[in-house]
C-alpha cells in the first residue's frame, strides 16, 4: 500500500495534467514546481556540476560519450527541506513510491549541447537483476526558458496530440531536430513523466527520446528515475 503525504498530494492539480503521448504513455504537468524550486535546485547544482556519462550496455559501467554532452550533478539525499518538498510532490504526481527513486539528477546543457537517442531503462544484466529491479518512469523537469532548442523529442511516439497544449499542425518548431516527433519545448517549471515499460513489464520501444542540442542560451533541467522496487531507505 502507498502511503503520501497528504500536504503535498493535496497541492498536485489535476488540471494541469495533460496527456501528450499514448505510445508511450507521456504526461505533461504545466507549473509543477514553482520558480523557488527551480532556482534553488540550479544553485544546488551550478558549483558541483561534472560531465554527464552514459552506461555501457554490457557490462553496465559508466563512461563518457560523445552522444551524451551535458554536465550533471546527482543531488544527494539529505534534510533540504526544499529538495524533499520535491521528492514528495514527484511521488503524490506519480503515485509511485518516493523509495523507488534515484536520486535527482540536475543538468546544463550548453549550446550545441544534447543528447542522443536513448532508452532510460537498463538493457545491461547487471542493473536489471540489481533487487531495485529495471528504470519503469522517468519525470524531466524543466528549470528555465531556453531561447532556442533543447526540446525533449520521442521521435518513435505515436497517438499524440499535444505539444505543450497546442495541436500538432500548429506548434512552432524552432528547431530541424524538434521536426521529427513528439516534441516538447522547456518551459521553466514544467514537467513530463512517461513510462519505459508497459503495465505487463515489457520494454516500450516507443519510448526512446533524445534532448534535442541547445541553438540559443542554456538549457537546465532535473531528471527522476524511478525504479520497480525500493531503492533507499528514505
Amino acid at each position: 500500500m502507498i502511503i503520501m503525504n497528504h500536504c503535498y498530494a493535496s497541492i498536485i492539480d489535476p488540471s494541469r495534467v495533460k496527456s501528450i503521448s499514448w505510445k508511450p504513455r507521456a504526461f505533461m504537468y504545466e507549473g509543477f514546481l514553482t520558480q523557488v524550486e527551480c532556482q534553488h535546485l540550479i544553485s544546488i547544482a551550478k558549483p558541483n556540476l561534472t560531465r554527464s556519462a552514459v552506461s555501457d550496455l554490457a557490462t553496465g559501467m559508466s563512461h563518457l560519450s560523445a552522444h551524451r554532452t551535458s554536465h550533471g550533478m546527482f543531488i544527494p539525499r539529505n534534510n533540504d527541506p526544499i529538495v524533499g518538498g520535491i521528492e514528495e510532490k514527484i511521488s503524490a504526481w506519480t503515485f509511485l513510491p518516493k523509495e523507488n527513486g534515484e536520486a535527482i539528477q540536475v543538468l546544463r546543457y550548453e549550446g550545441g549541447e544534447g543528447y542522443e537517442a536513448h532508452f532510460d531503462f537498463f538493457q545491461d544484466k547487471f542493473h536489471i537483476q540489481a533487487k531495485s529491479g529495471n528504470r519503469i518512469a522517468t519525470v524531466l523537469m524543466y528549470l528555465n526558458d531556453v531561447i532556442q532548442g533543447g526540446e525533449t523529442l520521442f521521435p518513435l511516439a505515436q497517438d499524440y496530440l499535444l505539444h505543450n497544449g497546442a495541436s500538432k499542425t500548429s506548434y512552432n518548431y524552432s528547431t530541424e531536430c524538434a521536426k521529427r516527433g513528439l516534441a516538447v519545448k522547456p518551459r521553466r517549471g514544467d514537467a513530463i513523466v512517461f513510462f519505459g515499460i508497459h503495465v505487463n513489464g515489457s520494454v516500450d520501444g516507443r519510448s526512446l527520446h533524445e534532448a534535442c542540442p541547445v541553438i540559443k542560451g542554456l538549457k537546465w533541467s532535473a531528471v527522476k528515475w524511478i525504479r520497480m522496487y525500493p531503492i533507499h531507505a528514505i
